[in-house]
């Protein structure tokens, strides 16, 4: 008991310390937050996760992460795209991260318990080296360009 009463700072150090170790794990067990662009792609291959971007139509032909479907924000609420089976992981996307955050809290709330966002957006996945794909124009856009 001495020894607890002489060195209690060094045990507040050893306690702190600990729990600054286990935050992360914990952080990360609740469901939210976001994962890297490299913890993304081990979900898509190892667990089936599916990638979805939150961007409108027009930002996401101007460049998406290859393989991600669209599906703007506002159309969220009857993802008909979205799996039904919901315990799969659900990545979302978006230019900046701030849409795909709001989204992946929206899809946990209705059930997809695996959503998150992919930390950094589009701009984060393309400095990973991931592969990024531009839409095909349309045959009217082909005339303008």
């Amino acid at each position: 008991m001495k020894f607890i009463l002489e060195n209690w700072h060094l045990l507040l150090v050893a306690f702190v310390s600990g729990g600054l170790l286990v935050w992360p794990m914990v952080r990360k067990s609740g469901g939210g937050g976001a994962v890297s662009p490299n913890e993304a792609v081990r979900l898509i291959n190892r667990e089936k996760g599916v990638l979805v971007d939150v961007s409108e139509p027009d930002e996401y032909a101007a460049g998406h992460a290859a393989g991600a479907k669209n599906v703007p924000v506002g159309q969220l609420e009857k993802p008909k795209e979205l799996p039904s089976n919901k315990a799969l992981p659900i990545l979302l996307l978006c230019p900046t991260g701030a849409r795909a955050g709001r989204s992946a809290a929206l899809l946990r709330k209705a059930g997809y318990e695996k959503a998150v966002a992919v930390a950094g957006g589009t701009p984060a996945w393309r400095e990973a080296g991931l592969p990024i794909d531009k839409a095909p124009l349309k045959s009217s856009d082909k005339a303008t360009a």
